[in-house]
Order: structure tokens, then C-alpha cells, then sequence
């Protein structure tokens, strides 16, 4: 825990230069010099707050206060790119208009949570530290993905906006100063709520039906998907759509009757408190094929694609078939807030699994893939699900995560906990012939914790595989191993990357569980799914 020790040390004293600073008064130039200073971006920071200065001329006189601006200037920014954006539309080729219709809709995301968070640090604090780190974590994320589905299709020149740099270093400018203000003592828990208490979104009567029996829960639901036309509609996204319309937007509850439909869903932004329960992941099965190779990005190939805030998906199962030779095909996509999927199956190959952003909560879920096939820049964790890595093309090796923490204070990250990670019956008869394993640093400060876990033979003795032939994010990465069990789970022959930690005390793991890195505590004991909170 090296390099985790030099950070702490890094942001205390990051925040007793900022405590300083909250009691000086200067200039408005001056004032605005010397807080930029401060950041990871000063320039853009320096340029867009004199602008901003020219209107308003008020001194910046606590990082509360400056937080607030960086937000606001971040949300100028992004309305400036979605409108560069939108000025695009004429005369596009498939590729660029399949971008396109990405972009637009993660940079109108980027605008929402932006102003969410802005309303929150605003209004009567609606929201707390860790809150706010979460959504400027999803803004930035949002913009790298539009950047990563133009650069895939080969069209990044045309599609990448001017804008996407700013927009991009004033929100980690953000994220930097509502870290420091996090690490001073504003409440930490998500939703708003202390320790062990229901969030504010929670009704009483929502709870204890959470907390009841599959059955029940079925029989109270707001509407019933089935293929023999016994239910109000036929397809999964006929229901959504219904949902979507309704004035009050507390838990809906959409039963999807045992059968193989079909489609691609999507569930919006402003479609929250979505609960999708199936007859069992063997016997409800939501699938489609789409895939890169088929002129879709990454993103816009799921099957299933989850924005709304609080969703649970129940006893249902997520599966994409366009099979290895077709490359990225994503079988769910979500960047549901605070979302839970139990008892669910997610099937595919190449990047199965998109845990796009957000707090998210996986727990007796059978995942299977080959090649970064649980990937994204969420807060998330895996608890008594089952990993299972199958055939991929030869000449492959399969690795299980490929998390995207771009930026240092972004509070996401992986863990795999009390889980089990084993071959697919398709990978067993050749297990020798292809290397496994748990991981690759897709972007900078990539991190990945695994713990409490069985590791199978599968596992290469490595554990971590580089980037290409690169020595990319060797020292920036945060990948951990504690207690973990079975044959492939000896550290002895690990990498000896600065940023590996074959970690040996609960102290060092505790950052990564559902406590701490989802603040679960305050949210999970009200969706009715059995959880650990500690190690």
C-alpha cells in the first residue's frame, strides 16, 4: 500500500494548502490566480473563471465556493460541446451517424448529472461529498466514451469534439476540489442518508416488498411482459416505454414471464426506480446480436442498456450472440446509479459486461466472456457471483476486467468479492492452450481489488497482463489481491508492477468493500438483496 500512502499524504496536504486559502481575501484577478493554481488544469480554469468574473466580479472566498464555479463552468462547457454536436448532422456516413447518436445522448448525460450535482452542492446540500465525486465521475466518463466509440470506428477526427478537452479538465478540476472537500470531513455517504438508514427515495411500502419474497414481489407487479399475449404487452421495451410515462416515479415493478425475447432495451436517464423481474436467468432471457463489427460502437451494441437511477433487475438474464468472431459485443450496459442485479446471467465474449459508470451492485450473478469482458469506470462490486471465462479465438488470452479510471480522483473501481472465477465448459478440454487473466489497465489509474475469492487454475501465475507490449500504467494502476483461495491464487509469481499489492492486512482491503467504495450501507439494505457490507 505504498503508492496508497503517498496519496493520502498527498491530499492531506493538498487540503491543509486549501484550509489556508478559505481565509484569504484578495483581488479578483489575484483570487482567481491563485485558486487555479491549485488544480490539476489551471489554465482553462484561469481563463473560463475571468470570463465568468466579468459578469458576476465576486471573490471566491471558500472552496465550497469554488467547487460550485468549477461545476457551473464544466456545465457551460458541455451545453457549448453538445451544441458543436448537434451542428453535425448533415451529410454523414453510417459510422459517423452511429457516433454520433451516442455522443449526443452521453453528452446530453453529462449535462444532467453536471446539473445534478451543481443542484445538490447548491440546494440545502441534497446531496453529499461522495455523492457529487460519483456524478462528476460519470460526467467525465460519459465524454471519454464518445471520444472511445469515434476513435473505434475510425472516424475521430471528424467526431471528437473541440470542446471535449475542456469540458474534460474542468471537471477534474472539480473532482480534485471535491475530493479535498470530502477529505476534510463532509458526510461521505451516498444518497444523502446516514449509516444503516433508507435513503430519502425509498417509500416504506416500496421497502418492504423489496424485502419480500420473489413470488410476491411478482404478484404486486405494476405490469406483466409475456410471449403468449397473457400479459399487458409482448415486448420488454413496450413495457419500459409504459413506465416511463407515468407521473410518479416511484418503484415500478415489470414482471418478465419465462421466454426468449428478442430485443434491444433501454432503460432512460429520467425512467428511474425500474424493477425488471424474470422467472429464473435459465428461463427469462433478454437477447440480441449486435456487435462493433456490425457498424454499432461498443456502447451502442447492448443488449440491454440501463441509465435510469435505482434499477434492479431480478432472476432474468442479459445475453448478447453475435459470438467471438464478431469482437466487442456488450450483453448490459448500465450506468444506473445505486442499481443492483440479482440472480442475473450476462453472456457474452468480447466485453461482455459494460459497468459504465456509477454505483453498482452485482451479487449472485453468472458472467461469462473472453477478452475484457467486465469493463467501464464504475464504483462496483461483485459479491457470490459466478466468473466464467470462455474459448476465445485462438491466438487470444482472455482478461476478466478492464476497468477505466482516467483520472486519479475519480472514485470508481472494481471488486470481485467472495466469488468464484472458473472456466466455462467450453474453455475446460483446452485450458492449457490460452492464458487467463484478471486483468488490464485500460485507462491510467485502472483499479481492480480482488478478495475472499476462489481463483481456478485457469488464472495465469502472472494474474495481470500488460496492455499490448506496453509498460502502460505500471505505476499509476491499483490492482490488489487479499485472502484470496484454490490453485490460481498464489501471489508468489504475481507482476512486480508498482501499482500490484498482494495485500495482507484488512485495513488495506476494507477501501473496497461494499461499505466503503458503494457507501452500501446507506442503500442496499432497502432493495431487499442480501449483501456483506465488510470483508
Amino acid at each position: 500500500m505504498k503508492m496508497m500512502g503517498k496519496t493520502l499524504l498527498t491530499l492531506l496536504f493538498l487540503s491543509s494548502v486549501f484550509s489556508i486559502a478559505s481565509s484569504r481575501r484578495r483581488h479578483s484577478n489575484s483570487n482567481i490566480e491563485w485558486w487555479c493554481k491549485q488544480t490539476p488544469y489551471p489554465e482553462p480554469c484561469k481563463y473560463y473563471m475571468k470570463l465568468q468574473h466579468r459578469q458576476h466580479r465576486e471573490k471566491v472566498k471558500h472552496k465550497s465556493e469554488f467547487r460550485a464555479v468549477l461545476v457551473e463552468l464544466a456545465l457551460e462547457r458541455a451545453v457549448v460541446m453538445r451544441s458543436e454536436l448537434e451542428q453535425k448532422q448533415k451529410g454523414m456516413s453510417k459510422k459517423q451517424k452511429s457516433v454520433l447518436r451516442d455522443c449526443l445522448k452521453l453528452c446530453d448525460n453529462t449535462v444532467f448529472h453536471l446539473n445534478r450535482t451543481l443542484e445538490g452542492i447548491n440546494v440545502k446540500r441534497r446531496c453529499s461529498g461522495f455523492d457529487a465525486q460519483t456524478w462528476l465521475s460519470t460526467a467525465r466518463t460519459n465524454i471519454e466514451t464518445c471520444k472511445n466509440g469515434a476513435l473505434e470506428l475510425g472516424v475521430g477526427d471528424w467526431m471528437v469534439p473541440r470542446e471535449r478537452s475542456n469540458v474534460t479538465e474542468m471537471i477534474s478540476n472539480g473532482l480534485f476540489v471535491n475530493w479535498g472537500l470530502v477529505g476534510e470531513g463532509e458526510d461521505g455517504a451516498g444518497a444523502g442518508a446516514g449509516a444503516g438508514a433508507y435513503p430519502r427515495w425509498v417509500w416504506v411500502h416500496e421497502r418492504k416488498l423489496l424485502q419480500s419474497s420473489s413470488a410476491r414481489i411478482k404478484g404486486k407487479a405494476n405490469i406483466v411482459v409475456a410471449k403468449d399475449g397473457s400479459g399487458q404487452f409482448k415486448s420488454v421495451q413496450a413495457a419500459i416505454n409504459a413506465a416511463g410515462r407515468r407521473r410518479l416515479k416511484s418503484r415500478f415493478i415489470i414482471h418478465v414471464k419465462r421466454g426468449v425475447y428478442r430485443e434491444n432495451i433501454e432503460v432512460d436517464k429520467r425512467n428511474d426506480n425500474i424493477m425488471l423481474v424474470g422467472d429464473g436467468m435459465r428461463n427469462t432471457i433478454i437477447t440480441s446480436g449486435r456487435s462493433v463489427s456490425d457498424g454499432y460502437t461498443t456502447y451502442s451494441s447492448a443488449t440491454a442498456g440501463i441509465d435510469g437511477l435505482h434499477f434492479i433487475a431480478r432472476d432474468i438474464t442479459f445475453r448478447n450472440t453475435a459470438g467471438p468472431l464478431k469482437g466487442q459485443a456488450v450483453a448490459l450496459r448500465s450506468a444506473s446509479d445505486l442499481s443492483v442485479f440479482y440472480r442475473c446471467g450476462i453472456q457474452g465474449y468480447q466485453d461482455t459486461l459494460m459497468v459504465h459508470a456509477q454505483r453498482q451492485f452485482y451479487r449472485a450473478c453468472y458472467i461469462y466472456g473472453t477478452v475484457d469482458f467486465i469493463f467501464g469506470n464504475a464504483a462496483v462490486v461483485f459479491q457470490n457471483s459466478l466468473i466464467l471465462v470462455r474459448r476465445p479465438l485462438n491466438g487470444q488470452a482472455n482478461m476478466i476486467t478492464a476497468q477505466g479510471r482516467d483520472d486519479p480522483f475519480q472514485n470508481t473501481g472494481f471488486t470481485i468479492h467472495n466469488s468464484q472465477i472458473r472456466a466455462a465448459p467450453d474453455l475446460r478440454p483446452v485450458i492449457s492452450s490460452f492464458n487467463t487473466f484478471l486483468g488490464r489497465p485500460w485507462q491510467r489509474y485502472s483499479r481492480v481489488v480482488v478478495i475472499k475469492s476462489f481463483l481456478d487454475s485457469l488464472v495465469n501465475p502472472m494474474g495481470w497482463s500488460p496492455w499490448g507490449d506496453s509498460t502502460f500504467a505500471f505505476n499509476t494502476l491499483y490492482y490488489g489481491e487479499y485472502r484470496n483461495f484454490g490453485p490460481g491464487s498464489s501471489t508468489t509469481h504475481r507482476v512486480s508492477w508498482p501499482g500490484f499489492h498482494p495485500i495482507t492486512s484488512p485495513l488495506q482491503a476494507s477501501p473496497f468493500t461494499v461499505a466503503n467504495l458503494l457507501a452500501g450501507r446507506t442503500w442496499l439494505p432497502a432493495t431487499g438483496v442480501p449483501f456483506t457490507s465488510g470483508l
